[in-house]
């Protein structure tokens, strides 16, 4: 019986921290010309990492509310290496 949950253990675990770096996929949405801007930190005191125009695809991997703010740490769809925070307003759910 031991050397059966041992491997079932790990497998649950293993996916368990697969799914929280993958996250849930949401979309820029509402920044309209203007780019939002994906931040170092949650919130505008943070250096800006650099813009993403409305439709871009990003993976949510996890929101704070800061100052009365919702802001989420999100990492882009095609380059999960580039992480950062943005205002969860302009994210679609």
């Amino acid at each position: 019986m031991r050397r059966i949950t041992l491997p079932v253990l790990f497998t649950g675990l293993l996916l368990a921290s697969c799914s929280s770096v993958l996250g849930t996929a949401t979309t820029v949405k509402g920044a309209g010309d203007e780019l939002l801007k994906l931040r170092a930190g949650p919130s505008l005191e943070y250096k800006v990492i650099l813009g993403l125009p409305d439709g871009t695809a990003l993976n949510r991997l996890s929101c704070v509310t800061e100052l009365g703010q919702r802001w989420c740490r999100v990492a882009l769809a095609n380059a999960t290496g580039v992480t950062g925070y943005v205002s969860a307003d302009y994210l679609t759910e």
